[in-house]
């Protein structure tokens, strides 16, 4: 669907993601999160994505290698990566939603602007390829 893309520049995606993912966890764990109006079990619930995070990152890298590689591997398991991050994104979407984390006083624009980035690229991982 996006034929005009190609591959080695979805790969290059793939890895500044991945860095993204990284940047973003080694931040949280070194962040307080003691502000008033998040929700009860904030940290017990963003904890647990931890582990699928870590093997998205892992997991857009391989496929990110194999593409650049010019291996067709790399086009399947880019599919993968790109289920998974739309998997974590609806999941994340929908805690912000009922939390009111998308509110400006609750840090709703960096909220939004991370939602529209991992929806724009998990559709390009998809569509690129299917």
């Amino acid at each position: 669907m996006l034929d005009f893309i190609p591959p080695w520049i979805v790969g290059i995606v793939q890895i500044l993601v991945a860095v993204g993912i990284i940047q973003f966890w080694v931040k949280w764990f070194r962040t307080e999160h003691n502000e008033p109006w998040l929700p009860t079990g904030y940290t017990l619930h963003e904890r647990c994505f931890v582990y699928p995070d870590s093997l998205l990152a892992l997991l857009l890298v391989a496929s990110a290698v194999l593409l650049i590689l010019g291996v067709p591997l790399g086009e399947r398991l880019t599919l993968v990566c790109g289920g998974m991050m739309l998997f974590l994104l609806v999941i994340d979407t929908a805690y912000y939603i009922q939390n009111g984390m998308f509110a400006k006083e609750r840090g709703g624009a960096d909220n939004l602007r991370l939602s529209l980035l991992l929806t724009v690229v998990s559709l390009l991982l998809i569509l690129r390829f299917i």
